[in-house]
């Protein structure tokens, strides 16, 4: 299923900007609801992947949850019109005006990432006398073979709850009138393509689970956070991950009790292949041993290749001949960082082509910044 980009529509619009396979987005939505169906599985869409409104909406109308990690993620989640007993709000650094948002509108619940965050939340759930529904995020110590800046499952990290650390955050909970405990939250990284951490996290979880239980903690909801990884390379031969697979890990290896639900955290995984990075050709330079292609986009509207070292597959989406050259495929930022491929083969290009930088619907449009006073990119969508 190769995304068609259509070029009538794209002279309309001034480049850099973000085109969205609204078709693409629901039929991975559609194939996550198919393979959930029946199962006591919880799909909350990540929403720090892409916050973009028509992505929410759309997202919303297959039905699944949202996952926050900020307080205007909560506020757009709501504006987007989702439920709000199908919100959870994650983070290490809550403040209290935002944990005093999520409490007015009566979130599903609270992923608690430490002893004094878990304090604030019942003060605040006290003051305006309601009961806060929490999980504790545990780091398993699961290593997800992921980028290290994308690594959050290990024992020693800033997020979460280290396991050696539960007994004494339950024993406090067990303690506080205005918290209930209802669940465990865990997540390993993200962009993980190798399934064997999601096998080794279940075995963790049941592990964990008798502890629990032995502490006199029965827990309604066990969250497996995300980070199911998707193809960067060939996104035309694997624009949909392989969700069965995923979750039937999870469904054959957690033992789950009576009435337990399991949620997931989703986010790369449903958007990334739905958004392309649409940018013209600005100027093509000829050095001495390379040749630059310099396009209107730059790291401040895809940061991730300055950031994680990533790669995303570059298409020229209007090229003329079947002739190809290897270029360096760069921005305007005044950073050397700025690149966005080095030894790319591409038609021969010339000024004016348009490119697609591909599988940039997840940490895209939303990592985009005006450094330089550059305009943020645009958006369009496909219907």
């Amino acid at each position: 299923m190769a995304v068609k980009f259509p070029l009538d529509k794209f002279n309309e619009v001034q480049t850099p900007f973000y085109y969205y396979d609204i078709e693409l987005l629901e039929d991975t939505l559609n194939n996550i609801n198919d393979c959930t169906k029946g199962l006591p599985f919880h799909v909350h869409y990540a929403v720090k992947a892409n916050a973009n409104d028509r992505i929410l909406r759309t997202i919303n109308a297959a039905g699944l949850g949202i996952d926050c990690v900020s307080g205007g993620e909560v506020a757009a989640a709501i504006n987007a019109g989702f439920d709000s007993k199908k919100i959870v709000f994650a983070g290490v650094g809550k403040t209290d005006r935002e944990i005093s948002l999520a409490l007015d509108a009566n979130i599903l619940c609270f992923n608690v990432e430490s002893i004094p965050e878990l304090e604030a939340i019942n003060e605040l759930a006290q003051q305006k006398g309601k009961i806060a529904d929490v999980a504790f995020r545990i780091n398993p110590n699961v290593d997800a073979h992921t980028h290290k800046y994308i690594t959050t499952g290990l024992s020693e990290n800033k997020f979460g709850i280290n396991l050696e650390q539960l007994p004494d955050v339950l024993k406090l909970a067990s303690t506080l009138k205005n918290i209930n405990v209802v669940g465990l939250h865990f997540h390993i990284g993200s962009q993980i393509t190798i399934l064997e951490p999601f096998k080794v996290l279940c075995d963790k979880i049941n592990a964990l689970q008798k502890e629990v239980n032995e502490m006199g903690f029965k827990l309604k909801i066990i969250n497996v956070g995300g980070g199911l990884g998707v193809d960067y390379e060939n996104p035309d031969k694997n624009p949909i991950p392989d969700f069965k697979s995923y979750f039937d890990i999870f469904k054959n290896n957690l033992i789950l009790q009576e009435g337990q639900e399991v949620h997931f955290e989703l986010g790369r995984a449903i958007v990334a292949q739905c958004g392309s990075l649409i940018t013209q050709v600005t100027y093509v330079k000829k050095g001495t041993a390379k040749q630059f292609v310099i396009t209107d986009a730059g790291m401040t509207d895809l940061i991730r290749p300055a950031l994680y070292q990533a790669h995303h597959n570059i298409e020229n989406i209007t090229a003329t001949t079947e002739t190809t050259e290897i270029y360096d495929v760069v921005g305007p930022i005044c950073e050397s960082s700025d690149c966005f491929g080095e030894n790319e083969t591409l038609p021969t290009t010339k000024r004016g082509d348009l490119l697609a930088l591909r599988t940039a619907g997840a940490y895209g449009e939303i990592m985009a910044s005006r450094y330089n006073l550059r305009d943020l990119p645009t958006a369009v969508y496909s219907k």
